[in-house]
């Protein structure tokens, strides 16, 4: 990790976390048996305990680092700048369990965002007085007006496409609340007649996904071509405006290692469009308090049932019995834990790795092994002492927030090879010279994360590779090489970012996967491919999620269906399994 900060660090909001944390720990002890233990308090930890605990659970959470939310988490790394460190904006969150926990009334509150995504042009880009930057917003007369600035054509499709991806959603969203162990267990009845239907009348899997088949109706064939073509070929039908061309690929490129042309990654679009915040469908918000304030009420809500949640608790061994199943776990110092159940939040890799050598087949450790964790992404937390203004919508006061600033700003996107190239670059193992950059300013809607007239940034950035051409590691001089990288390309689009620095970190790969154990840096916990979603999530074959091919031991992270964002579904879904298997 790379930090500068021209100010002495002297994080005043962790200390008090901490003890607050310690605080609330020190009136339990860690026992020495649980019905069920989870590896890792990441926010799918937090969400399955809530739920085991409600259904009246005897419910641990181990987590290794000193606070809990996983990547969901707000620090002040910068004194007086509380950042959302890794992930950044709330959407995906399913809706159940906003209600089934109680989150508002254990205090999360939220600003929903709108306009949701700005996309301003470098000069040279700029086709005429108007057309300098795109604006998206959930007003269709606005966006039919900033996309006519470049497309008249594009500006009547519009609305055509978001209502063709509506659709989509709809029809699709369903199965992030499907259970692919309790779908398998009813396709795996025997095919006699009777108890067929007999299985049908009982499996609310199995009437939903013949549900989303007939919902689908004829949209099924551009929901086919979404997911199997390339983004590029799927915009191009659709669209010959490049900046909306390329804002649009974006969400299909998020987190993945892929460029436009690669086809088959076309369900991360429909996946980050899934959500709703306030009843607003698709709308993003930021949380009062950054992505902390998430998980901290749905650790709240844990306690409230009854979980046991603590911190600096490394979980180093998953034990076995004689017969291989899951028994419980060993911490790092020594302390053993039994359960009936275990339950990890931690990536499908690291679970491998903590489980006693000869558990798994050969085979089942190849394609565990075989799970694609590559990333693109190094995430940048600035403190800045102004808010950014842009040249394509330029103020008459330098501090002024406008609408544009509550919104994903999209740079480096101006055309789809942009885009392409620093994905390229990155297939060399080189630094891209222009990275796609997807920057937001949660502290324009926020005022409690950052002094007065001051801003917090959050720069998402790709493509950057994990191991990088010609020996060269992430260290800090190469951490502070692609920050001014990616700080010189703000400055073209807003002339003075660079002097409103007050401190920055800069988290490449492989801090994402040390600090947040994310295997490969990947923030979905493996890439979500075609290959490696829904029956495929983990694996193939054997054991359908969240199961495992080890007996008692449920995968409850992102490695799980339906995978990652912060949907808090995956954790939902073990837990329902695991109450029915404890016969709570």
């Amino acid at each position: 990790m790379f930090y500068t900060c021209r100010t002495k660090l002297k994080s005043n909001f962790c200390i008090q976390f901490v003890r607050k944390l310690c605080e609330e720990s020190s009136q339990l002890h860690l026992k020495s048996k649980y019905d069920v233990v989870i590896i890792g308090g990441g926010h799918n930890g937090l969400v399955a305990a809530a739920y085991l605990a409600k259904a009246g659970a005897k419910v641990c959470v181990l987590e290794r680092r000193y606070l809990l939310g996983g990547a969901a988490v707000t620090e002040e790394i910068i004194p007086g700048f509380k950042f959302s460190r890794a992930s950044y904006v709330l959407s995906l969150l399913r809706p159940q369990i906003y209600s089934d926990l109680n989150l508002k009334e254990h205090g999360l509150k939220v600003y929903l965002r709108d306009p949701y995504s700005y996309t301003p042009l470098r000069e040279h880009f700029w086709k005429s007085t108007q057309a300098k930057s795109l604006t998206l917003s959930r007003n269709h007369l606005k966006n039919q007006e900033e996309i006519a600035k470049f497309s008249n054509k594009d500006a009547q499709v519009y609305q055509k496409y978001e209502e063709l991806l509506s659709r989509l959603v709809d029809a699709v969203e369903p199965l992030m609340d499907i259970s692919p162990h309790s779908l398998m267990n009813t396709l795996d009845q025997p095919s006699a007649w009777g108890k067929t239907l007999s299985a049908w009348n009982n499996s609310s899997n199995l009437t939903e996904l013949v549900k989303i088949v007939f919902k689908m109706g004829k949209d099924i064939r551009p929901l086919y071509e979404l997911m199997t073509a390339s983004p590029k070929k799927v915009l191009n039908r659709w669209f010959e405006s490049e900046p909306l061309r390329a804002t649009l690929a974006t969400d299909a490129l998020i987190g993945t290692m892929a460029c436009t042309d690669t086809p088959g990654v076309g369900y991360v679009l429909l996946h980050h469009v899934m959500g709703g915040v306030e009843g607003v469908k698709g709308a993003w918000a930021y949380p009062e308090g950054g992505m902390g304030a998430v998980s901290a009420a749905i650790a709240t809500s844990a306690r409230s049932f009854g979980a046991e949640l603590y911190t600096d608790q490394m979980v180093t061994a998953i034990k076995t019995d004689s017969s291989g199943a899951a028994v419980g776990v060993v911490t790092s110092s020594g302390i053993e834990v039994d359960a009936r159940l275990v339950l990890s939040n931690a990536t499908p890799a690291a679970t491998l790795s903590l489980l006693p050598p000869g558990t798994l087949s050969e085979e089942t450790t190849s394609a565990l092994q075989a799970i694609q964790y590559e990333s693109p992404v190094t995430k940048i937390n600035v403190a800045l002492s102004r808010i950014p203004q842009f040249l394509a919508n330029p103020t008459a006061s330098s501090d002024r927030v406008m609408p544009h600033h509550h919104a994903t700003i999209h740079l480096n996107c101006e055309n789809c090879d942009i885009v392409d190239e620093a994905y390229r670059d990155a297939q060399r193992g080189v630094l891209p010279t222009r990275p796609m950059i997807e920057m937001v300013l949660p502290s324009s809607l926020d005022p409690t994360l950052a002094p007065p007239g001051a801003h917090v940034c959050l720069l998402f950035t790709q493509f950057t590779p994990y191991h990088l051409a010609g020996g060269r590691v992430w260290d800090t001089m190469v951490r502070e090489e692609y920050a001014q990288m990616v700080f010189d390309c703000i400055e073209e689009y807003a002339p003075g970012f660079k002097s409103s620095v007050v401190g920055k970190e800069v988290l490449a790969p492989p801090d994402l996967e040390h600090i947040f154990g994310l295997s490969g840096g990947n923030i979905f916990h493996g890439a979500m491919t075609m290959d490696q979603i829904f029956l495929s999530r983990p694996l193939a074959s054997g054991s359908a999620s969240p199961m495992t091919p080890v007996e008692r031991l449920l995968l409850c992270g992102s490695g799980a269906h339906p995978g990652g964002g912060v949907t808090g579904a995956p954790g939902r879904l073990a837990a329902l399994e695991a109450i029915n298997m404890l016969k709570l």
